[in-house]
């Protein structure tokens, strides 16, 4: 269904911009990344969450990758297309409001603790500090994570958001504020620095592509656990980058 969708999306043209013979080659030349994209996200997601939709999203994404590419920036064209059709792709998942807004803010809530305990002890904050700060028990501290796991973005661009309901795409988008050298060191210093089992599922599920059952069976957890960690270097993450957010 999904190339069905994409021949289609190619077929109509959607958009003036698909009109040209330049742009339906695009599309069709990097048919494939918009599509690996599309089902590394939908797993992931909600049922909800077709990923047809997503596709259509990312392929808008492709061709205003095209539009605003810049060789001379060193980033190969596929690396910054990436970038642009899995910020097009979040962009879509917003529109859906899928997420209840109490879900982003017990997350926020949870980055703040975090970072008031960090702060305080000049050490990694533990599970049971964190929910101490929030004046929850353990239990329902691990429950505020794995509802996190359901709204989180999947991208590092999630990271800079602070508002009730996330901007829509517009120039100052995921893959604007991701092209940004400080934010990328920030990011790279950050991830340095978090505790090594959060760094080590971060990389597994964000590099290496791996789903939560294989990252568990790696380090001997539960799949629940493994989102549970996922979470929360994510918010440990989004607590440590607050300077760079409040700058900019």
């Amino acid at each position: 269904m999904a190339d069905q969708g994409i021949a289609a999306y190619v077929a109509n043209g959607a958009g003036a911009a698909q009109t040209t013979a330049n742009s339906a080659a695009v599309l069709e030349e990097h048919a494939s990344l918009v599509r690996r994209i599309a089902h590394h996200l939908v797993a992931r997601l909600p049922s909800s969450v077709q990923v047809e939709d997503l596709i259509q999203a990312g392929m808008i994404g492709l061709l205003e990758a095209r539009a605003k590419y810049d060789g001379a920036k060193g980033a190969s064209f596929e690396t910054y297309a990436g970038i642009r059709i899995r910020g097009a792709m979040l962009d879509e998942i917003r529109r859906g409001d899928w997420a209840p807004r109490s879900v982003h803010r017990n997350a926020r809530k949870v980055a703040q603790a975090i970072r008031s305990v960090e702060a305080k002890t000049g050490r990694e904050a533990q599970d049971a500090e964190v929910a101490s700060t929030l004046g929850v028990g353990l239990d329902e501290y691990h429950r505020i994570l794995r509802d996190a796991s359901g709204c989180r973005l999947f991208s590092y661009d999630e990271l800079t958001e602070t508002d009730e309901t996330p901007e829509l795409h517009n120039e100052a988008s995921a893959a604007d504020r991701f092209e940004s050298d400080e934010f990328r060191r920030g990011i790279v210093e950050a991830i340095k620095e978090l505790p090594e089992r959060e760094a080590l599922v971060l990389n597994l599920y964000y590099d290496e592509e791996l789903n939560l059952k294989e990252i568990g069976a790696i380090i001997g957890v539960s799949e629940s656990r493994v989102s549970q960690i996922l979470s929360q270097s994510m918010l440990r993450l989004r607590a440590r980058l607050q300077d760079w957010v409040d700058e900019a």
